[in-house]
């Protein structure tokens, strides 16, 4: 992999010196960075209408951009949205059904090898690339985020930390800079806000355009802010219950850190010509306080709690401010859009489209499509087997556990998924079914798994 990365680097030097590539041409190319949080719900920010939570600086991006109304997660769970964010596929389709794990055991994803990941293609742009916080889409080579292309990585290797501040999980300490474990003091929020300052003040002077990916554990179980976060918010929401409180310190915990990287944005003057995108990987987690709006369900799970995720995209004199999209977007679309703002090629296929047009208003609708969605998991509540989703149009086809009846619902008479309509309309049931099963059959071709011992 490092030798694939160093060829990149090569043939981007070889196109400037070819004058394909002018370093003039690479200084007039955006920035771009995106945030993505972690199990941050559809209704809980101020800007999308949390009344008990501020969330001011996160508020400021939807205002200064578009913001998209229906934008969803390819899955309710972690691993695979972002392994959707890195290949612009459905993440059935690149290896990544489920959440990868320590154990073997207990791991329902392996990243396949040779697809191919965004900052790579980022690279053939003349980009430097960079992620600062959590990966999740391998635990050891040839996954690991130096390993895919990204010429920094400073972040948390695996899925959810067992303690902000210990940076571990299953007793394994998982911070790495590049490809060496690190051993640091600090609430993990806090350092990916002060990794990602230091690395926007050290790209001053630099003629190469940098792509940042920054994505937070928060907030992310075990939820643990800070004390003087979390006794800020209590004494301000004197009623608030202490499980909603812990939940709301935390956010508003990330919420000020993204403060602190937009204002160095600033300060170092990449503010005029960057992109910015905020996304989160899933909806929010109910049993620990989080709120959905009126949206049902959450995290893990196929109904809209579970799916829709606030997001929003800014770029000044590029995207008008204050905008919005009712079109249903997913993470995959980010890929594409990314690589059509930073005037990257690549000739592979994808599942994604990009958003550049809705976003600079060039049309307002993009080409009607099929959203699949797509989670395979263990423990009893799933047993290996697969829980899927489907919406076409108005209407959506789910199945929220392998276990349980397939329902169909219609999105534009009912949001909140109250009624199933699958008896009442047998024909729209049985044309999504059959398409759905379509899509398990192609997710059933690719590998996803390292093959494992039999357990005794």
């Amino acid at each position: 992999m490092q030798r694939i990365s160093w060829f990149f680097s090569v043939a981007v030097l070889f196109a400037i010196q070819a004058g394909v590539l002018q370093s003039d041409e690479l200084q007039e190319k955006p920035n771009i960075i995106v945030i993505m949080a972690d199990d941050l719900g559809n209704g809980d920010l101020g800007c999308t209408g949390a009344e008990d939570l501020q969330s001011p600086h996160i508020d400021a991006l939807f205002k200064s951009g578009m913001r998209f109304e229906f934008a969803y997660a390819n899955c309710p769970v972690c691993s695979p949205s972002r392994a959707s964010l890195m290949t612009g596929r459905y993440p059935e389709l690149v290896g990544v059904p489920g959440v990868i794990r320590t154990h073997p055991e207990n791991n329902w994803g392996y990243l396949d090898p040779e697809s191919v990941l965004l900052p790579r293609v980022m690279k053939t742009a003349g980009y430097d690339t960079a992620l600062i916080g959590k990966w999740h889409l391998g635990l050891e080579a040839p996954n690991r985020p130096v390993d895919r292309g990204f010429d920094l990585f400073h972040g948390f290797l695996a899925d959810m930390m067992d303690d902000y501040y210990q940076h571990r999980r299953h007793n394994i300490e998982y911070m790495y800079l590049n490809n060496q474990v690190i051993d640091v003091k600090g609430h993990a929020t806090d350092l990916f806000t002060d990794w990602s300052c230091d690395y926007l003040r050290s790209r001053v002077g630099k003629p190469s355009p940098f792509f940042l990916c920054l994505t937070y554990n928060a907030p992310h179980t075990p939820i643990q802010p800070p004390k003087d976060w979390y006794q800020k918010v209590k004494q301000r929401e004197s009623e608030m219950s202490d499980k909603r409180a812990k939940l709301v310190a935390l956010i508003e915990h990330m919420d000020s850190g993204i403060g602190r990287v937009m204002t160095t944005l600033r300060e170092t003057g990449f503010d005029r010509n960057t992109l910015v995108i905020f996304t989160s990987d899933n909806g929010g987690q109910l049993n620990v306080g989080a709120n959905n709006g009126e949206l049902r369900d959450g995290k893990q799970s196929m109904y809209e709690g579970g799916l829709r995720v606030p997001t929003c995209f800014v770029w000044p004199g590029k995207i008008d401010a204050n905008s919005r999209s009712k079109e249903r977007m997913i993470t995959m679309d980010l890929f594409p859009t990314v690589c059509e703002v930073a005037g990257a090629k690549f000739g592979h296929p994808i599942d994604g489209v990009s958003l550049l047009p809705l976003l600079k208003k060039e049309t307002e609708s993009i080409a009607k499509r099929d959203l699949f969605f797509h989670r395979r998991e263990g423990g009893l509540r799933y047993g290996g087997l697969i829980a899927n989703a489907m919406i076409r149009g108005d209407w959506k086809l789910l199945q929220n556990s392998p276990f349980e009846a397939q329902e169909l619902y219609n999105l534009s008479a009912d949001p909140l998924e109250t009624r199933d309509q699958k008896m009442a309309n047998k024909n729209k049931y049985q044309e999504m079914a059959k398409e759905l099963r379509v899509q398990v059959q192609r997710g059933g071709s690719v590998r996803w798994q390292k093959p494992i011992e039999k357990q005794k």
